[in-house]
């Protein structure tokens, strides 16, 4: 069933789009056909109105056209085999039982450019590996070095996550530690970062001192209610096995058996993270979560404890340190390239 646009004599996507990511000019051209046995899916792989194939022909360059559970793409022989990748990954998704939105299209298309695709997205031995359930939700990889990611989450007692906003440096880990804590492989979950205001004076805060610091910690709280209904939040919370505090809190103690995230690290001095990456204890694993290139502590010209950590323990033994970039950015792609605008600027 060919899409309307098409019938109509409007030109392919390819041929209409300049902003498409599709291989230069000059590129061999191919055909491609994929079937798929599962009818029932298709609606559902497509997108209403088809929004799903379109999305990939504008970012891919490619046509794709759609005729009952057969898909055949036309356009550059990479952009055709990377799209043959994108719908088969689609596929097995939906298969899983996992739904497929906007943000689930693009972050397949990325990761068509890297090799792992495929034993990522079709069950192949290694996926299980590269995914993190809990009571809500499973979480997939959305992006190439996501998968390095989760798979440093799983098998690594510290990992720093460095870099920009919307890669899922905080949401992952969270995701993890409430899979970890719901299996029992922990007992507790500590969630902290500085309290410090993003360029702003925030001035005088009124209430007890949790009302004062829960503004800083809030995308701490909103990762863990998409991960946990909200009942089982305030209950673990109210037991104490789930713990939201600023960095000052962690003074003095020992985090054992506990899964720890420290989220906007890089607004650490390198006292406050020596402190905190003393405070491990056994059957621990500690998350630091930052952007080295968005420091807001007061002062102007003081040092990163993040930046200065990242360079003293990099390679021990033990410790993964993953580097996330504007490619990694999961949000909205115009986000990866505001990155990109901004840190060229910098550079």
């Amino acid at each position: 069933m060919a899409r309307k646009a098409h019938r109509t004599g409007q030109l392919p996507s390819y041929l209409a789009q300049s902003h498409s990511e599709g291989p230069p000019s000059g590129s061999r051209r191919a055909r491609a056909e994929v079937q798929f046995e599962e009818a029932t899916i298709l609606g559902a792989l497509f997108g209403q109105f088809d929004a799903n194939l379109v999305q990939i022909e504008n970012r891919l360059g490619v046509y794709i056209a759609a005729r009952g559970n057969r898909v055949q793409i036309e356009g550059p022989e990479d952009a055709v085999a990377r799209t043959r990748d994108v719908l088969r990954g689609l596929h097995a998704r939906l298969l899983t039982g996992h739904e497929i939105d906007a943000g689930a299209v693009e972050s397949l298309i990325m990761m068509s450019q890297e090799p792992t695709l495929e034993g990522i997205i079709s069950g192949h031995e290694d996926a299980p590996s590269v995914v993190i359930r809990t009571r809500k939700k499973t979480i997939v990889p959305r992006s190439a070095m996501q998968i390095d990611y989760m798979r440093a989450l799983a098998s690594h007692d510290m990992i720093f996550a460095l870099g920009p906003a919307g890669t899922g440096k905080t949401y992952v880990a969270v995701a993890q530690a409430v899979s970890q804590l719901i299996t029992g492989s922990v007992q507790r979950l500590i969630l902290s970062r500085p309290a410090v205001e993003a360029g702003e004076r925030l001035g005088f805060l009124p209430g007890d001192m949790k009302e004062k610091v829960d503004p800083y910690l809030r995308p701490l709280y909103d990762a863990l209610y998409d991960c946990m209904p909200p009942e089982q939040v305030e209950r673990r919370m109210a037991s104490g096995e789930i713990e939201v505090a600023p960095i000052a809190f962690m003074r003095g103690r020992t985090l054992a058996d506990a899964f720890v995230i420290l989220d906007e690290a890089q607004n650490t001095t390198p006292a406050q993270m020596k402190m905190f990456l003393t405070r491990f204890g056994q059957n621990s694993r500690m998350v630091i979560c930052g952007d080295p290139r968005q420091v807001d502590i007061p002062g102007g010209d003081a040092q990163s404890g993040l930046a200065d950590a990242v360079r003293r323990v990099e390679g021990i033994e033990g410790i993964s340190v993953i580097r996330f970039g504007s490619a990694d950015v999961v949000r909205h792609p115009i986000v990866g390239r505001i990155v990109d605008a901004y840190e060229g600027k910098e550079a």
